[in-house]
């Protein structure tokens, strides 16, 4: 599962550095088809079919922009200065997944989606304090809910949600990004999940486009989405889709870093 996060963890890393104005999201997609292929791993996402006669998913990255808040498909469409886009990604090493996306500015941002973008970012290490051992799942939707509710006036997305991980890119238990602390299941240690919190500056409400998989706002208003596949160890909390495994972050949180060995 590390490694598997640390493939994602680096695709992350060259798209969101590469992301400029003119550039189409097909580019951004093909420099993650080259580190899959430079890192020796298969893609999470492309061919995945979710049943529902809804076609398999055409490439290797979900690629939103503004208004679309996840599972947008790579096109020629020309990122422009100010647009906010989502750039989620999954990788597979040895039948593992890792699964992680950050939502990153084109440009220059414009205050408001700046501040939602930061909210959103802030909401997802919320959630991932939460999941201590012996807490809930619900404990986890209750810290991103209150971490947003906190910042701004936000929608919440609730028909999208985390998951567990593993063998399969989406596992038991679901993880809302609304909830009731001390509901669900409970944390145990070895448990991979996938936080993934997604708000909007305006309305929750979503809907799939005639592409049967871009998830737009019904508003449009622009949404942010971030996400980190993480486990719990004996030691503490361990970010696998995070190149230091999250221990800057973690520390900042005052939370311990609990890494198995590399």
């Amino acid at each position: 599962m590390r490694r598997a996060g640390l493939v994602v963890a680096r695709a992350l890393q060259e798209m969101t550095s590469a992301v400029r104005p003119g550039m189409t999201t097909a580019e951004v997609d093909a420099i993650a088809v080259e580190v899959l292929a430079r890192e020796g791993a298969k893609s999470s996402f492309l061919g995945y079919e979710p049943g529902y006669g809804v076609p398999p998913y055409p490439n290797v990255t979900c690629l939103s922009v503004n208004d679309e808040v996840v599972h947008g498909i790579p096109s020629q469409r020309v990122l422009q200065d100010g647009d906010l886009l989502s750039i989620d990604f999954g990788a597979i090493v040895e039948g593992y997944h890792g699964d992680a996306a950050r939502s990153v500015g084109v440009g220059e941002l414009e205050p408001l989606v700046s501040r939602l973008n930061a909210a959103t970012r802030d909401s997802l290490w919320a959630g991932i304090a939460a999941a201590k051992l012996g807490n809930r799942i619900g404990d986890i939707s209750a810290a991103i809910e209150s971490s947003l509710r906190r910042a701004g006036r936000y929608g919440i997305v609730r028909e999208y949600t985390g998951h567990g991980i593993g063998h399969s890119m989406h596992q038991p238990p679901d993880i809302p990004n609304v909830g009731r602390a001390k509901q669900g299941p409970i944390i145990e240690r070895g448990m991979c999940l996938a936080i993934e919190p997604m708000a909007t500056l305006g309305r929750h409400h979503v809907q799939t486009r005639e592409d049967q998989w871009t998830v737009a706002t019904v508003d449009g208003s622009t949404g942010s989405h971030w996400e980190n596949t993480i486990t719990l160890t004996k030691q503490g909390w361990w970010v696998l889709t995070e190149l230091d495994g999250g221990e800057a972050a973690l520390g900042k949180l005052g939370l311990p870093f609990g890494p198995l060995s590399d």
